[in-house]
């Protein structure tokens, strides 16, 4: 009997098929993979084929090339949900993101964006992009288009309707929801009621409601009860963008405002934010004139400051703004770009002011900025924010990390250093230095929890069947070169970047490879069977 049991096992074993080997594209062998649900890190194998993520763990497979990993991190593509990268249609290898880790970009913040998404997103897919973009739809652009530079009312019946069927065709077209901008022209006019009625169309697809505040300082409270009720009338999703308490005047709040935050919540909306790692923010100088003596356009500027008693009255505006923000003088603006007058770059006003004028006066300090808006404005970095508060609001398990950047030209003008480094600092002060975050939680911040928020699938967490964007950085060694004074250095102690399974960085240089997709909006006809 046992040897015919034998004999047929015998049979069996030479009759079988072989096992066929399968073959990946790459193996990541032998890193600690932190797989951005903010669980412990493990060590682990990964393995890419066709773009995704076929298999996680101690893998003895064949592919075509292995990327040794002992000693890395191996983590999610870092998701960047607040960017001004509208240019990667110009600057496609969005080498300053890249090089810090991110692989996928929203586009579209503070009310600005494509006003077409659909074009926009076809130009971008027929040029070839390295990292990943999505957008959401921006209020001001819409405003813009329909009110035609008359900014200081309600928009009509009409008007309000014209904007909603914009709204609705860019959410159609993929976008991921609406932004405001509700310091810059034309939605700093805007009522909250447009705001709501706009954002009711985001939410009948699921969109979510982004918004630069009306107010990130002394009327910060009021500015996230508007965002409240946005929220609550609308019914969706809510996103601070880079919040922060700014100007000294407000320091020492952030508890309150996290209060403010987590009562909502507790209320039943969705409220989350995100933030830049420095203490400095950025945006056009502009923003230190009355948004009254802007609006429509320069040609009413020039005529407000002609006028004696319309200029006067700017002019009395400005100091009394900077007596609010308990501040003597501009010397915490920094020109950062200037095209009219590139010798001014890196100089605060004080200090142009004297270059120009002769005088660092007050007087002289406005007169400066109202010329420097005159012939065409100016980019500035503002320094007005205290650490303590950064770390509060760094703290908040709701908190994404964000640059709030566009795609860089290396060595032009004296950008914000934060589009250079953001991730990375996040990475080495914030994690390594200080020890304000474990690695995990950095990286959740960075990776699943913006995906989650945003609705973007399928990325921002490494898993089996998820696109294969993955980060594989040195802990050690990771870090923002980037600074204020000299911003133009790009970040390193990243071995490698993949965006869907192909390399776009290793060795800390760009592979000049454009893998990037378009993440459009989840529709009932995009979706499929998630198998995972």
């Amino acid at each position: 009997m046992r040897l015919i049991v034998c004999i047929v096992l015998l049979f069996f074993e030479e009759s079988a098929a072989p096992a066929q080997v399968e073959t990946y594209d790459l193996l990541v062998r032998g890193g600690r993979v932190v797989d951005g649900t903010g669980g412990p890190a493990y060590f682990a194998d990964v393995a890419v084929r066709d773009g995704r993520v076929l298999a996680i763990g101690k893998l003895n497979i064949q592919a075509a090339a292995t990327l040794d990993a002992k000693g890395m991190i191996v983590a999610p593509g870092f998701i960047d949900v607040h960017t001004h990268a509208e240019n990667v249609d110009d600057l496609p290898l969005g080498e300053n993101f890249l090089r810090m880790g991110v692989t996928t970009l929203v586009l579209g913040n503070c009310g600005g964006s494509a006003l077409n998404i659909g074009e926009s997103f076809q130009k971008l897919e027929r040029a070839g992009i390295s990292p990943n973009v999505a957008t959401l739809i921006g209020h001001n652009t819409v405003r813009s288009r329909v009110m035609a530079g008359s900014f200081m009312r309600p928009p009509t019946d009409e008007e309000l309707e014209k904007m909603k069927s914009l709204v609705e065709q860019a959410m159609k077209d993929g976008a991921l929801g609406l932004s405001t901008g509700l310091i810059y022209l034309p939605g700093t006019f805007a009522k909250t009621e447009e705001i709501i009625a706009l954002a009711k169309v985001a939410s009948a697809s699921d969109g979510i409601y982004a918004s630069h505040m009306r107010d990130e300082g002394p009327e910060i409270f009021e500015a996230l009860d508007e965002l409240f009720r946005v929220a609550r009338e609308a019914g969706l999703r809510a996103h601070v963008s880079h919040i922060k308490l700014s100007g000294n005047a407000s320091w020492g709040r952030a508890a309150e405002v996290i209060a403010a935050v987590e009562k909502a919540r507790a209320d039943g909306l969705d409220i989350t934010q995100d933030q830049y790692a420095y203490t400095a923010s950025s945006t056009g100088i502009s923003q230190l004139i009355p948004e009254t003596a802007r609006e429509g356009g320069k040609e009413k500027f020039l005529e407000r400051l002609a006028d004696p008693r319309q200029k006067a009255k700017i002019v009395e505006e400005m100091k009394a703004k900077l007596k609010r923000g308990k501040r003597d003088d501009y010397a915490y603006a920094v020109i950062a770009e200037y095209d009219k007058d590139p010798s001014l770059n890196g100089k605060n006003v004080v200090e142009a002011a004297k270059h120009k004028r002769g005088s660092d006066s007050l007087d002289d300090q406005i007169e400066t900025i109202l010329a420097i808006q005159k012939n065409g404005g100016a980019t500035g970095v503002f320094f007005g924010i205290n650490e303590e508060d950064l770390q509060a609001f760094l703290q908040h398990p709701n908190t994404m990390f964000a640059s709030d950047s566009g795609v860089r030209k290396f060595q032009e003008s004296l950008p914000h250093p934060r589009g250079y480094g953001n991730n990375a600092r996040v990475l080495s002060r914030y994690v390594r230095e200080l020890k304000v975050l474990r690695l995990e939680e950095a990286v959740r911040r960075m990776t699943s929890l913006p995906a989650a928020t945003f609705r973007i699938r399928d990325r921002g967490v490494l898993r089996e069947g998820a696109w294969a964007d993955i980060v594989v950085f040195d802990p050690a060694k990771v870090r923002e070169e980037a600074t204020f004074t000299d911003p133009h250095h790009y970040a390193t102690g990243f071995v490698a970047v993949l965006v869907n399974g192909v390399v776009v960085v290793k060795d800390d240089r760009h592979t000049g490879t454009r893998p990037g997709r378009i993440i459009r909006r989840e529709t009932p006809e995009t979706k499929r069977t998630d198998p995972h």
